[in-house]
This record gives C-alpha cells, sequence and structure tokens, in this order.
C-alpha cells in the first residue's frame, strides 16, 4: 500500500488570498539584530564581567535580583558590594516587610539624588540605560545646573520624542522653558501632537510664579448637560491621554467651570441621570494670575489635593497637584531663609564664588554701617565709660538682648503674614508686643539684677543695667511688629525685617537707651 507523500495526498488545497512570503535575509539580520540578549548569554557576560563565583551568579538568579544589581551597577556601585547588599541586608529588609525585592527598587528621584553627585559623562552614560519614561522622571528630578549641561547635548529631536511625550504638560513646560529660544523651537518643531504642542506653548506665556506656570492642563472634564452614562463613556476616553485622575470637573457648553463631580454620585446614581443634578457647585478654583504662594495657602487651608485653574472668564484651564504646590512651598521656605540671614538672590551652596558673594554683600554693607553707627554712639559716651569702666561689661549683653527680642518679634509677625493667618489691626499687635515686653523685661531685668549684687557689682550700675534691659526689650519688641508690617504695606517682602536690618537696628537703639539710663542714674 502506498504512503502518503505529499500535500495532494492529504487533499490539501492552497489559500488563494494569502501570497508566498519569502522575506529580505537582510529584513532578517535586522530582526535578530534587534532581539534582546539572551538570558543564557547575559549570565555569562555579566559572570565574567563581575568575576563572580557560579555560586553567587545562582544565587542571584533564584533570588530574582539578577536585574536589580545590574542597574545598581550601572549607577557606578562596585559589582560586589552592589550584590552582598541586595542579596544580604536588602534581603532580610524585603523578608521582615513580606515584599518582593523588586518593591524595594530605586526611585527616580533616588537615582536623581545619586546622579547629581556623579560627573556629567557618568550621568550620560547611565542614563542611557533607563526607558524613556524612566529618563524623563529621572531628568525632572535633577539639579537644574545638571539638566541643563544634559539637554544642552540632547538634540530638540529626543527632547521632543523622548522627554516631553512621558512628561505632564506642566513638567514639559518646565523643561522646555530652561532651554535657549534656538533650541525651544527646535523641540516645538519635532513634537509630532500638535495639540500638546500648543498646550506647552500656552503655559510658557504665563508669566512666572502664577498658578498659569504651574498648572497642568491634563484633566478630566464632562458637561454638565450630559447624562451618567455618557460622562462614563467620555472619561474613558479622556482617561487615555492622563495619567492620574485627581478629580472630575463639571463645565457648561462653553468650558467655563461650574462645580465638581464625585465619583461616589456617579458609581450610585442612575445611568439617565443628567449631571448638573448631581455635581458640587462649590468648589475653590484660582485664576492664571493668581500668585503661586497664594495657591499654596489655599489649597493648605482647604487641605486640598488638587485645585482647578480657570481664566478671567471662568474657563477651565488646567488643575494644579500638591506635589507641585510643595515645590513652591519649600522654594518660599528657602528664600524666606535667605533673606531673613540677609541673602538678597536666590543662591544655593552650588552656585559660584561671585553670585554668591553679590546675594550676601549688601546686607554686609549695611551690617558694616549699623556697626558704625554703633561705634559712634560708644565713642560718644567715651567719657561715661571712663568714669564708670564697668558699663562696658554689659554692652554686649544689651545689644545681643535687644536684637535677639526685635528678631523674636519679627519672625512672628513674617510668620503670620506669609501664611495669611495676620488678624486685627497693628495698633491691637503692638499693644499685644507691649504686654509679651512688659512681661519678658520684667523676668530678665529681674534676673540681671539679682545676678549683678550676686557678682558684687555697685547698686547703681545694678540698677542702670536692669532698667535698660527692660526697656530694651519692650522698645526691640515693638520695633520688630512694626517694622515687617511696614515694610507689608509699601509692597516689600517683610522678611527682610527678620535679619541683619531688626538686628542692627536694635544694637544701635539699645546702646542709646543704655547709655541714656546711665546717665540718669549716674547724673553724668
Amino acid at each position: 500500500m502506498r504512503g502518503k507523500e505529499g500535500a495532494a495526498d492529504y487533499r490539501y488545497f492552497p489559500e488563494p488570498d494569502l501570497v508566498p512570503v519569502a522575506p529580505d535575509a537582510a529584513w532578517i539580520e535586522e530582526l535578530r539584530a534587534a532581539l534582546p540578549e539572551r538570558p543564557s548569554l547575559r549570565r555569562k557576560r555579566l559572570k565574567e564581567e563581575w568575576n563572580v563565583p557560579d555560586k553567587e551568579m545562582s544565587a542571584m538568579v533564584n533570588a530574582d535580583v539578577l536585574d536589580i544589581v545590574e542597574a545598581t551597577v550601572l549607577l557606578g556601585a562596585d559589582p560586589t558590594k552592589a550584590r552582598t547588599w541586595w542579596l544580604g541586608e536588602i534581603s532580610r529588609i524585603a523578608n521582615d516587610k513580606d515584599v518582593a525585592l523588586a518593591d524595594l527598587a530605586i526611585t527616580p528621584a533616588d537615582v536623581a539624588e545619586i546622579l547629581d553627585e556623579l560627573k556629567f559623562d557618568d550621568v550620560q552614560s547611565i542614563l542611557k540605560e533607563y526607558s524613556e519614561e524612566e529618563r524623563a522622571d529621572i531628568l525632572i528630578e535633577l539639579d537644574e545646573d545638571v539638566r541643563a549641561q544634559i539637554l544642552d547635548e540632547t538634540t530638540g529631536k529626543d527632547i521632543a520624542e523622548t522627554l516631553v511625550d512621558n512628561l505632564d504638560s506642566d513638567d514639559a513646560a518646565d523643561i522646555i522653558g530652561e532651554l535657549s529660544e534656538q533650541k525651544k523651537r527646535e523641540v516645538f518643531t519635532h513634537i509630532e501632537d500638535k495639540e500638546q504642542a500648543q498646550e506647552i506653548a500656552s503655559l510658557l506665556t504665563h508669566a512666572e510664579d502664577t498658578a498659569g506656570a504651574l498648572m497642568a492642563t491634563e484633566l478630566i472634564q464632562v458637561n454638565e448637560n450630559w447624562t451618567v452614562l455618557t460622562c462614563v463613556k467620555e472619561m474613558r476616553k479622556q482617561a487615555e491621554d492622563v495619567d492620574k485622575v485627581h478629580a472630575v470637573y463639571v463645565v457648561n457648553d462653553a468650558g467655563v467651570l461650574l462645580g465638581s463631580l464625585s465619583l461616589k454620585k456617579l458609581l450610585t446614581t442612575s445611568t439617565k441621570t443628567p449631571i448638573r443634578e448631581i455635581y458640587e457647585k462649590k468648589i475653590q478654583s484660582v485664576k492664571t494670575t493668581t500668585p503661586d504662594e497664594e495657591v499654596a495657602i489655599l489649597m493648605s487651608k482647604y487641605d486640598l489635593f488638587v485645585i482647578p485653574v480657570i481664566d478671567d472668564f471662568g474657563t477651565l484651564c488646567g488643575r494644579i497637584t500638591l506635589d507641585d504646590v510643595v515645590d513652591v512651598i519649600r522654594e518660599e521656605a528657602d528664600r524666606d531663609y535667605q533673606l531673613a540671614s540677609g541673602i538678597t538672590e536666590d543662591v544655593e551652596a552650588t552656585d559660584k564664588i561671585i553670585p554668591q558673594t553679590r546675594a550676601r554683600l549688601p546686607w554686609l554693607v549695611i551690617g558694616l554701617f549699623g556697626g558704625i553707627v554703633a561705634a559712634t554712639v560708644i565713642s560718644s559716651n567715651e567719657s561715661k565709660i571712663s568714669f564708670i569702666p564697668q558699663l562696658a561689661f554689659f554692652m554686649p549683653l544689651i545689644a545681643a538682648m535687644g536684637g535677639n527680642v526685635g528678631v523674636q518679634s519679627s519672625a512672628i509677625i513674617v510668620q503670620a503674614l506669609a501664611n495669611q493667618t495676620f488678624s486685627g489691626t497693628i495698633l491691637d499687635k503692638l499693644i499685644k508686643e507691649v504686654l509679651i515686653g512688659l512681661i519678658n523685661g520684667i523676668i530678665c531685668s529681674t534676673i540681671l539684677f539679682a545676678a549683678s549684687n550676686l557678682l558684687g557689682y555697685d547698686l547703681e550700675l545694678a540698677i542702670t543695667v536692669s532698667i535698660a534691659l527692660f526697656c530694651v526689650i519692650i522698645f526691640a519688641s515693638l520695633f520688630g511688629t512694626f517694622i515687617p508690617l511696614a515694610l507689608n504695606r509699601f509692597k516689600i517682602d517683610p522678611a527682610v525685617a527678620t535679619g541683619p536690618f531688626i538686628t542692627t537696628i536694635n544694637d544701635i537703639l539699645g546702646l542709646s537707651i543704655y547709655f541714656y539710663i546711665g546717665k540718669i542714674v549716674f547724673g553724668f
């Protein structure tokens, strides 16, 4: 019996709609070259590169930490230390928490912190090992100077394709805003999504330090005339372009913000119910021109995680999330701290010598002139000091106490003004500070009087320094309160009052009061 040998024997019929496929050899080689490295070859390569014994390589493979160890080595770590770290202490922590080692992976922010400490060439080589999305997250967290170097070496096309497409519009605008005008134009020409390009360009038109510059345009908005069913369908479409859904906003046909939609009501309401019947009408919002500090205060006051941004016509433009506001709060706190320390410009420890010198010098010069005035006060009372040399012993104490009290009072006022928690009139606040000064003055002057007697000083001297200290504390409290309020009234940042300004004024005031009291007591 003849066996079946060909297709005809099995009654196969060729498919007339399918053509024979004969792939080009070059194409096959191109596909082969694009294939990822075979796991066995990768393990062999890493074993040779790291000089790892077979037993330790097997341990890493069995513990599923080979990828993590390799990533750690790529960040510049020693291979031996990296595998010891992951297989030892970190494995113990993972076991204690009953989680996988992968769940303890380094975040982009952590990577950025490490990259900031590396050389620029190392940063570039390490970034190549990450995906486009990971590189975008890392770059947004990097120090501005490091990021600027990287962006200078990156083409406009790579910035558009690799970074912009993987960031929210606000972060993308921040990065593009740091580029030169020529580089900006180059990036915009390579953004394929023209709507996205327009959104980013629009964000760049808003003034710095405003809600418009801070907001992102990605959000979910629904029409008040939609039913719940239509709303859900449209939300699904919009959510494709939004990584994180923080809130659902309700608008009218003109795009004017009307309120917000609770997800609970959306899920528990009949699908035929119109949205206008279930949305929340009371909602906090800010305009594009609202200063970012006010945005931070508003979100803090009402415990908001996200806040919508509208234009002058009420049209919904974007939203600001808490993470953006945290950056504003931190920057403002840093700036106020620097102002209070007598630093007039926003500088960092990594800045060069000239910018740091320029930021520090003005208040040093003011302090210098203040010291000259204080020296003049002392020299004009040289005869009193010659007559009673012990007066000189308490001059540093009087000056220091005046400066300390003034800084305390001004700090409280500056904090209240910054947080917008200042209430009452200026007169009310001055009276309150006088009362506080009276209590502190009585206690401190009493302690000083007792100490002076115990140390064996003359009664007249003890009376002089005690009364002088009492008066200095009261006057310093008044000046420390009044000056920040006066600066705020004239639209000058009151934070400048808490540093050398207050200290210098109270040094001069304190010494003048001290010698005047001495003149009265001793009868000069």
